[in-house]
């Protein structure tokens, strides 16, 4: 008797957490959700944009195969120019692996060290950011300094900064969020700091320099830039926002701009550690992650390699949405491609 009440209740629970599920969940996710996994990676793309998303772009560097590119959607919804693997997208943070390399091999070549604080590096934050006297470059790179976040601001998506330094300006003596190195924060203001420091130590006028030289030219990557000022913009695939008609892709949030492929051969070499000279990796390893994503207005991006079936996977989406909900959906198509792969691999095998 115990058992059947308690397999009522069961199938009460059930039917309760289904509905609410039903209610609270969009449509889009619900679907995608539920959808049968597709036979191939293309079919999967090509669902992608019946979700809603304008344009979507996938890279694929699996061992054993030669490089794989996929696109679906728009390029250009008003031009009506179809998708294309090569088009540049702007990476957002992705960005920061980058960043977390410069920084690796300029302590490797002890031109910086990981235990100087950020009032050593710039005496004029003192006062200016709090903790500067106690915040390292380690936790810098490990967002661990607790400082403010300047793309939490007031108004940063509506009025961008023109420049590092304004953007810089926004978060100056604002109180810390935590004394350094109490917890894990994600914060731009990190890696904005982290800019400024390469530019300062190698003499360049902008970080990219550096990274062009130490990372992008041994690599034999050409089609990595350090903003939309430095392409034709015919070229940066367009970038739209739910709910907003205009194509954004002429704002300038600051983020590099790449190809899929171009991230997914960095990726790999980073994943390898083929970019590494010797004693590289392990201070790497130390500091950073060997992943990332990127989000900004119009352009949503996932950069990951997968161990287990040794492929690199780079995904690019060009519509967001304000309640992140088009976020959700990218990694629900991210993650259904990588259970393809690892299906087909395992027919393979």
């Amino acid at each position: 008797m115990r058992n059947k009440r308690t397999k009522a209740i069961i199938r009460i629970l059930l039917f309760v957490g289904t509905a609410i599920l039903l209610y609270f969940v969009p449509w889009p996710i619900l679907k995608a959700w539920i959808t049968p996994l597709p036979q191939t990676v293309q079919q999967q793309v090509n669902d992608a944009i019946k979700l809603g998303f304008d344009g979507i772009i996938v890279y694929i560097d699996e061992a054993g195969n030669p490089p794989a590119f996929y696109a679906a959607g728009w390029y250009d919804r008003k031009n009506k120019i179809p998708a294309y693997p090569q088009a540049y997208f702007k990476i957002a943070s992705i960005s920061k692996l980058y960043d977390a390399v410069a920084i690796t091999k300029l302590v490797h070549a002890k031109r910086l060290s990981l235990d100087k604080t950020l009032a050593d590096y710039f005496p004029e934050l003192k006062g200016k950011i709090e903790n500067a006297e106690s915040i390292t470059l380690r936790m810098l790179v490990q967002h661990r300094s607790g400082i403010p976040n300047y793309t939490d601001t007031p108004n940063f998506w509506v009025d961008p900064p023109k420049n590092s330094q304004e953007a810089l300006e926004r978060i100056l003596s604002l109180p810390a969020n935590f004394k350094s190195d109490e917890k894990y924060q994600y914060s731009n203001t990190n890696y904005l700091l982290i800019g400024e420091l390469i530019k300062k130590v190698t003499g360049y006028s902008n970080r990219f320099q550096y990274i062009q030289e130490a990372i992008l030219k041994p690599l034999g990557l050409r089609h990595t830039f350090g903003s939309i000022h430095e392409i034709n913009l015919d070229s940066l695939m367009s970038g739209y926002y739910v709910g907003v008609q205009e194509d954004i892709k002429t704002v300038d949030y600051g983020s590099m701009v790449a190809t899929a492929e171009d991230v997914g051969i960095f990726l790999r070499a980073l994943n390898n550690a083929s970019l590494f000279n010797e004693g590289e990796r392990e201070i790497y390893s130390s500091l950073y992650k060997y992943e990332h994503t990127g989000l900004i207005p119009g352009y949503q991006s996932i950069a990951k390699y997968h161990k287990d079936i040794d492929a690199v996977v780079v995904q690019f989406v060009n519509t967001t949405n304000f309640d992140g909900y088009t976020w959700n959906l990218s990694e629900i198509v991210y993650n259904r491609i990588v259970k393809i792969l690892r299906k087909q691999s395992k027919k393979d095998h």
